[in-house]
């Protein structure tokens, strides 16, 4: 009697650099692979592929993500790997990820790094050489910093460079491959900036004037409160490097920001004077405290309604004005965010009161919770949706793969010509097999992802009694909890609210997510929606329009 081969998983993984600086492509791997399970007499149940990408984390790497789903289901009984550090390079990733693995009665298997990962030896072993890939990547990091810092003390930029500059080639230094130059187009409107600022006009002043003038970031985006005020921050418009102003950002953000950062005399030439540049600086320490905005009122709705001209987000904002008795009286709106960011080249204010607004929404739930026709309606057309939104996914799929099935036989047509024909330019072979190469990596990427979110999406119908329940408990909270608890709810529960032409509410857009309920553990609500949100077949990220 013939046994059942065991059925294997492939994953490879390279970044971009790993195949340019030591040629671990996906081919190779993917054909070393290969030949182990024919030569075993094992089965390769699927081959999961995440082609330039890092191995620092598992965000972002769709195919292991998939990988995973897929093992938790017991589609197969092994998973294979040409070298640990493919499967990741932190030593945590790999141990919780092999854990994992064991927990779901998996094998686990490094092609290079052949050993039981079972006994207590092998488990030994594995647990020094991820701590062995986690410190070379950690070296590798260090390396690359200490080269950025010491170029940053010579005065050398690192990274992408600001607006109003732009990087050339420099045949006369061999060392450096480019120079900064000054690009007059755009160091006419960071010039622009400092002036105006120095002439006294604020942030949004300026930004509005730059909008309204067809200015455009180095981006090509229009300009931002934020924008403004990060070039007049950049000591590099002064002719200095600025190195290290947050440490660990991948990590950390703008919570990692070093109050120490290199500054030093740059070998750029300088947009701002110093003139110029000190006297910014000045008004910048000297407008610095700013007192807090206070609002008569708290704002349920906040960056929920879109704005009918632009669609971005409303913010709060207020206004005065006196009536005849001499008395000040203060008014609340929600106006667009992008107005009062941008300016008024880029939209209008287009206010809708607060009071009414809340009241509007408030009403709106109201009645589809007095009105069970109302929300069958609503939950047969989300049904519907469930039915028919995975098409559009698929087809993409199809497509993807295609051009990945062209993009490779491309290649095959160049290997074979170039082993053939003695006569084909290697520098023109190198040129289009790098171009193809990039090709390969990004449709490799976009088919991981687009089968990720297939396998993610969840198409079971929903129920008409579980809705109802969870409406029923969103409202009890909405009437009876705290403001804060009442705000993070509304955030949580409704994704948008629509205008009209003449600024009435237009629909509101609910969103349940079936891990909703782990935020408000021990609250009114997870009593009354907590059991609906955990089943399977909860509503996962669905969106109920109240249209009425």
């Amino acid at each position: 009697m013939t046994s059942t081969p065991i059925k294997i998983a492939i994953y490879v993984r390279v970044s971009t650099e790993e195949q340019a600086e030591h040629g671990y492509s996906i081919e190779a791997q993917l054909e070393t692979l290969r030949n182990y399970c024919k030569v075993y007499g094992k089965e390769i149940f699927e081959e999961y592929v995440d082609a330039g990408i890092s191995g620092k984390s598992v965000e972002g790497r769709y195919a292991l993500q998939r990988l995973l789903k897929d093992a938790e289901c017991n589609l197969f009984q092994e998973v294979l790997v040409w070298r640990l550090n493919r499967l990741a390079r932190n030593s945590l990733d790999l141990l919780t990820i092999i854990e994992q693995l064991k927990d779901w009665n998996i094998t686990f298997r490094s092609f290079t790094e052949n050993f039981e990962t079972e006994t207590p030896t092998g488990k030994l072993t594995l647990q020094m050489m991820s701590a062995i890939g986690e410190f070379e990547r950690n070296t590798i990091v260090e390396n690359v910093k200490m080269g950025m810092k010491q170029r940053a003390k010579t005065g050398k930029h690192n990274g992408k460079l600001p607006l109003g500059y732009r990087s050339v080639n420099d045949p006369s230094s061999p060392s450096e491959r480019s120079k900064v130059i000054i690009l007059e187009s755009e160091a006419v409107i960071v010039k622009k900036i400092y002036q105006l600022y120095a002439s006294g006009k604020g942030l949004k002043s300026i930004a509005n004037e730059l909008n309204h003038g067809g200015c455009k970031t180095k981006t090509g985006n229009t300009f931002s409160t934020s924008a403004i005020k990060e070039i007049l921050n950049n000591p590099f418009y002064n002719g200095k490097i600025r190195y290290n102003r947050y440490m660990n950002w991948s990590d950390k953000r703008r919570r990692g920001r070093n109050t120490e950062p290199i500054i030093v005399e740059g070998q750029h030439e300088a947009i701002v004077t110093n003139e110029l540049w000190e006297k910014v600086q000045f008004l910048i320490q000297k407008r610095s405290f700013t007192p807090s905005r206070i609002f008569d009122g708290q704002f349920l709705l906040t960056g929920l309604i879109s704005c009918p001209q632009c669609g971005a987000a409303m913010v709060a904002s207020r206004t005065k004005s006196k009536s005849k008795s001499g008395e000040i009286k203060k008014h609340l709106y929600y106006s667009c965010g992008a107005f009062r960011n941008k300016g008024s080249s880029v939209c209008s204010a287009n206010s809708i009161r607060k009071q009414e607004a809340e009241t509007e929404v408030m009403n709106r739930l109201e009645q589809v919770l007095s009105k069970d026709h109302i929300l069958r309606a609503i939950v047969d057309k989300m049904n519907h949706r469930l039915a028919t939104r995975t098409l559009p996914f698929q087809t993409q799929l199809e497509h993807i793969r295609s051009q990945l099935k062209q993009a490779e036989s491309k290649k095959q047509r160049y290997l074979d010509l170039f082993e053939n024909e003695g006569s084909v330019d290697k520098s023109f072979f190198n040129e289009r097999m790098q171009k193809i190469q990039a090709d390969l990596i990004k449709f490799q990427a976009e088919k991981s992802k687009l089968e990720l979110e297939l396998m993610d999406d969840n198409t079971s119908p929903v129920i008409f009694d579980q809705v109802r329940e969870l409406i029923h408990g969103f409202h009890k909270v909405l009437t009876d909890a705290p403001f804060e608890q009442r705000k993070t709810l509304m955030h949580l529960f409704i994704k948008r609210i629509t205008l009209d032409t003449s600024k009435k509410i237009k629909a509101i857009e609910l969103s349940f997510d079936e891990n909703a309920d782990s935020l408000f553990s021990g609250t009114l609500v997870s009593a009354a929606v907590g059991d609906f949100l955990r089943p399977k077949q909860a509503i996962k990220r669905e969106i109920i329009e109240i249209a009425i």
